[in-house]
């Protein structure tokens, strides 16, 4: 037997000002929201446990609530998994994946003004291309592509800490 999963929509809130920075941020301008969003842009990650194990320590509690206000902002969809329909997957909607260039440009700038362990040739080889590697992150969405695009960093707290015991 089927079974069906319905979503019910909260009436989106109205934004504080027009200004499309704030609107923007609203929708979906704190960290747990914005990592969530990369995890399942460039990291191929579906389900809650993928998130929940991500590596930045995000509550359950913290997951539930994004998740939830991310599917009411129409920015990520819950659907049944196809092999087990009792899980359920997370993908990114048309206007999710639409965010790809601005964290693109939230990871270059991070990279290239804050201590992060993203690799420099890592991060230059992006630069260079940044029309390649938005191609990339639009086929594997189209393709329901999990394999990731971007590995997972370490903190730079522990690799500060490495550096320090050699």
């Amino acid at each position: 037997m089927c079974r069906v999963h319905f979503v019910v929509r909260k009436p989106v809130s109205k934004p504080r000002s027009g200004c499309p920075v704030c609107v923007s941020l609203e929708r979906f301008g704190d960290r747990w929201s914005l990592l969530i969003i990369r995890d399942m842009m460039v990291r191929g990650y579906r389900t809650f446990r993928e998130f929940q194990n991500a590596g930045e320590g995000i509550a359950t509690n913290v997951l539930a609530s994004r998740l939830r206000k991310l599917t009411n902002e129409g920015i990520i969809t819950a659907e049944p998994a196809t092999l087990d329909g009792r899980s359920i997957h997370y993908r990114l909607t048309p206007k999710g994946i639409a965010l790809a260039p601005v964290m693109l440009e939230l990871l270059i700038w991070a990279a290239r003004h804050e201590e992060s362990a993203a690799p420099c040739g890592f991060v230059e080889q992006m630069e260079k291309n940044r029309q390649g590697v938005l191609n990339e992150t639009y086929r594997r969405w189209k393709e329901r592509d999990t394999t990731p695009l971007i590995p997972p960093f370490p903190s730079p707290t522990k690799t500060q800490a490495r550096r320090k015991a050699r």
